[in-house]
Formats: structure tokens, C-alpha cells, sequence
């Protein structure tokens, strides 16, 4: 027997996972003080010789991808990744054949000629592409990380938390053996990083089976602009139908041309739904308890336990009022980028596709019984979309477009400080009404405001002349004053005489001079 007691470790570490790794795995079990007799002792370690060889292969794979994450990252993209081609996979993943490229990207480009007739908006750039499921999670699942990201971080903190206490919580002799390992919180994040990574890849395989193409969520996915349809996909919508595949393709194909189009030319509208997604993922709070009592009945060391417990809304986050407001925000765009594109593809094919208002109804009740986003969504942070919205954002650019024309209408596409806000979406037929009155005072008040600064405003003109007349009564005041003056110096000058000195006094005292004059005939007063 080895004195090392590492040794029997490494031998048992090597067997299911090489030695290589066994090495680096005792090396940071060594300088973290584990006891390794205790290791033991801990579930999944015993016995490991009862173990398949196909059953040590999966765990080694398995070992190697959890603990081969990138540390700065939150979730294990890679197992993510790896689960979700799985699940694009599961019912059949067909090749594209050289012909149905041609044909969709034929479709793709008579798509945009259809559109110009429709919008002023210019064709996206890029590639026009047929995709298969997998390579439809490959092209896409960089942006789901963007979107994911700030909701992993606090949902892998949360859960690790959680395990790391439940762990602690176990009987004595293991939980000594679980509190020696000072890699215990790296672990536990690794594990959650682990389970939320599965959750993503599960709800994006799910989502590439009914994806018809790069934009079908209304989410802008790809990172560089261009369209893409997949052809298994659109075979499967159009099933039941009894339309034409090629008819369907083309309406498609018009939908996928008309969303790349706004996310190709409205430069402020990725950013803006990509910032309401991660504004609400921002503000997610975990139902500590609830995630507790989950978990404590979930195996730790099981990650696909922890993803059937992530899909099964065990965290079930607290809604805040900034998450609401963000919420509102993305429900609007989404809405308002969906009801656009119905509209002008609905323009588009009208003259040329005998089924299109039966197309355009299959893809309003695939909305109504909620679409590939809202169930992603859904399933990662508890984002809901209500459908109504989307109605409402249709009736608004109908109505946009019969009364102000097409140009008017997509210039609102412009800047989001005009784009229609969630009250204008529920009285559609009032949008434009009300705006045309609003900018009419916005214009009288400028007007106004103009005429105030440079003098010419109305009611100006009459403050001047008020102005002036109190100038006018200061002018005759002063001639009073004058006349005054001279008529002092008058009497001041030495050649005046008596009889003007007289006169002057006379005048000075006039009240006295009369009481004096009527005083001659008083007598007369009590007769009379």
C-alpha cells in the first residue's frame, strides 16, 4: 500500500478520466488540504468498479466539459451547445440539397423585389441562405448568450448558493468531508453553470425545430445582417395546408426579407431590443425558498436533475416595476416590428399568391398559442408576450399606410422618440389624429416663441404703447414744472414793481383776495 494516500486517489481519478487530469484534480485537491479519505465518503465516489465502461466514458465526457468551462463565462456553453444540436437533431436533421439552396435563395431575392413595392426601406445586406436545425443553432446561439447572459449570472449564483448550503446541510461525515474542500463554491458554480447551460440548449434545439428562418422570433439573431429560411421547417408548416410548397416558401421567404430589412436599416432597433431583454434579465430576484425547497429534492451532482428542476419554474423570479417597465418595452417593439412586417408582406404577395390571407391567418394562430420566442423566453427568464399587441401594431400600419401613404409610415422607423408608445397602440385609428394635432401646437407654440424673441408677437405691440404713455404723462408734468419755474423768476426781478408784486400776491393768496372782495357786500349775504 502506497504511503501516499493521494496515490489510491489519483488511480481511481485516472480510471475514469485519464491521467492527465487525474494529475491536475490531486494537485488541486492537495493545495486546498482535502483529507482524501473522506473523499470517500462523498455520494458518487464509492465504488466506482461496479461502473460500465460505457457508463465511465459518459462520465469522463461529461467531467470534462463541466470542468473545462471558461472561467470568466457564467453558464457551460459547450455542454449547451452539445445538447441543443442534440435536440435539433432529434426528429431528423436533413441535409439542404443543392437544388432546394437554389430554390430558396431564388425565393429570397423575388422576396425583396415583392417588398419594394411595399416600403421604402432598402434590401438587407448579406447572403440569402438555406439553413439546416444544427446549423441554425450554430448561427444563432452567440446572440442567445448576449441574451442569456445577465440572467445566468443570477440564477448561477442563486443555485450555487443553494447547493453549497444544501450540501453543508448533509449528515455529519459528509459534511465534513464536503466542508474540507476549499474549491466547494467553484464547484457548486461550475454545477449550476453547468445546469443552466443544459436549460439554454434544451430551449434552443427545441426552438430550431420550428424556427422557419433567422428572424422568425422578431429577435435580431444573427450578428451579421442577411436572411435565411429552413427548408425542413417550412415543409413541416406548410403540411396540412393543401398549398403549394413553393407558395408557401415565397410567403415566407417575404417575412424573412421584411424583418432582415428593419434590422438591417432602423440602426437604433437591435440595440433597443437587445437592451430591454437584458434590462429585464437585470432585475431578476430569486424565490430563495422556493429554489430551496426544489432543490432539496434535486441530486447535486446530477445536472440533468438540475435542468429538469430549471424547466420545471423553480425559480420563479419576483417581477419588479423596473423589470415591468422593461418589460413593456419589449412587449412594444416586438409588437410593433411583427404588425409591420404582417402588413407589408400582406402588401407584397397580395398580387401575386392566391393563399396568402390563408398563410398570414396560420402565422397569426402560431402566435396566439404563443411563438417560438415567447416560449423560449418563457422558459429562461419568465418573458411572456401577449399577442394582442401585435394585432393592435397591425391595425396601426394599416391605418398609417391607407391614410398617410408608405412613406410617411415608415419614416416613423426613423427615431424611437416618434415610434407609436403602448397608449397610441390601443386607439390605433386615433394615432394619427392625435399626432398631427400635437405637432400643430408644437408649431404654434415655436411660432410663438420666435415672434416673442425677435418683437413681432401680437401682444407686444400693444406693451409697447402702454409703455409709452406713461412717458407722455412725464413729458407734461415737466412743461407744468416749467411754466412754474418761469413764473417764480418773474416775480424775482427787481424792475417787477408793486403793482406786480401785488399781483403776484394777489394770485399767490387768491382765496384771501376774495373773501376780502365778497367781504365789501357781507351785509348783503343774510338778506339774500
Amino acid at each position: 500500500m502506497s504511503a501516499d494516500p493521494f496515490d489510491e486517489l489519483e488511480r481511481m481519478l485516472s480510471s475514469l478520466f485519464g491521467e492527465q487530469m487525474a494529475a491536475d484534480a490531486v494537485q488541486a485537491l492537495r493545495s486546498s488540504g482535502v483529507d482524501p479519505e473522506s473523499l470517500a465518503q462523498m455520494p458518487g465516489m464509492a465504488d466506482v468498479s461496479q461502473l460500465s465502461p460505457g457508463q465511465l466514458l459518459a462520465i469522463r465526457a461529461q467531467f470534462q466539459q463541466m470542468f473545462h468551462a471558461s472561467p470568466a463565462e457564467p453558464v457551460n456553453w459547450a455542454m449547451g451547445q452539445d445538447l441543443a444540436l442534440q435536440q435539433a437533431r432529434r426528429d431528423g436533421d436533413p441535409m439542404v440539397s443543392a437544388s432546394q439552396a437554389e430554390a430558396f435563395r431564388q425565393a429570397l431575392q423575388v422576396a425583396d423585389l415583392w417588398l419594394d413595392t411595399a416600403t421604402e426601406l432598402m434590401p438587407a445586406p448579406g447572403a440569402r441562405e438555406a439553413w439546416t436545425r444544427s446549423g441554425w443553432v450554430e448561427r444563432t446561439l452567440p446572440v442567445w448568450k448576449e441574451v442569456c447572459a445577465p440572467v445566468a449570472e443570477a440564477v448561477t449564483a442563486a443555485l450555487s448558493a443553494t447547493l453549497e448550503k444544501q450540501i453543508r446541510q448533509m449528515p455529519e461525515e459528509m459534511a465534513q468531508a464536503a466542508q474540507q474542500m476549499g474549491a466547494l463554491g467553484s464547484i457548486m458554480r461550475t454545477m449550476s453553470g453547468t445546469a443552466f447551460g443544459l436549460q439554454v440548449g434544451q430551449a434552443v434545439g427545441a426552438l430550431a425545430t420550428e424556427a422557419l428562418g433567422a428572424t422568425d422570433t422578431g429577435l435580431p439573431l444573427t450578428r451579421e445582417p442577411g436572411t435565411a429560411l429552413l427548408p425542413a421547417n417550412v415543409t413541416a408548416f406548410a403540411e396540412g395546408l393543401e398549398i403549394e410548397d413553393s407558395e408557401a416558401r415565397m410567403f415566407l421567404a417575404v417575412r424573412e426579407a421584411a424583418t432582415a430589412r428593419l434590422y438591417a436599416h432602423v440602426p437604433w432597433l437591435r440595440g433597443q431590443v437587445m437592451g430591454a431583454v437584458e434590462a429585464y434579465a437585470r432585475e431578476i430576484r430569486i424565490d430563495t425558498e422556493a429554489l430551496e425547497s426544489a432543490v432539496a429534492q434535486v441530486d447535486p451532482h446530477d445536472p440533468e436533475a438540475l435542468r429538469a428542476a430549471l424547466e420545471g419554474g423553480m425559480f420563479a423570479p419576483q417581477e419588479t416595476r423596473q423589470q415591468r417597465e422593461a418589460l413593456e418595452r419589449l412587449e412594444t417593439l416586438l409588437a410593433l416590428v411583427e404588425g409591420w412586417v404582417e402588413v407589408v408582406t400582406a402588401q407584397a404577395v397580395a398580387p401575386h399568391l392566391p393563399h396568402a390571407m390563408a398563410l398570414a391567418e396560420m402565422i397569426r394562430r402560431r402566435r396566439a398559442h404563443g411563438g417560438p420566442a415567447e416560449q423560449v423566453f418563457a422558459r429562461l427568464i419568465g418573458l411572456a408576450f401577449r399577442p394582442r399587441r401585435a394585432r393592435e401594431a397591425a391595425q396601426l400600419w394599416t391605418h398609417l399606410g391607407a391614410s398617410a401613404g408608405i412613406a410617411e409610415r415608415d419614416a416613423l422607423w426613423e427615431h424611437p422618440d416618434v415610434m407609436p408608445s403602448p397608449a397610441e397602440l390601443v386607439n390605433p385609428e386615433d394615432f394619427l389624429t392625435m399626432r398631427r394635432m400635437a405637432q400643430d401646437m408644437d408649431a404654434e407654440m415655436d411660432a410663438d416663441l420666435a415672434s416673442l424673441l425677435d418683437g413681432t408677437l401680437g401682444y407686444t405691440e400693444g406693451a409697447r404703447q402702454a409703455g409709452a404713455q406713461p412717458a407722455e404723462g412725464g413729458q407734461a408734468q415737466d412743461g407744468a414744472d416749467q411754466a412754474v419755474g418761469e413764473t417764480a423768476q418773474e416775480a424775482a426781478e427787481p424792475g417787477a414793481g408793486p403793482a406786480q408784486g401785488g399781483q403776484g400776491s394777489g394770485e399767490g393768496h387768491g382765496g384771501s383776495d376774495s373773501d376780502e372782495d365778497s367781504g365789501t357786500g357781507s351785509p348783503e349775504a343774510p338778506g339774500s
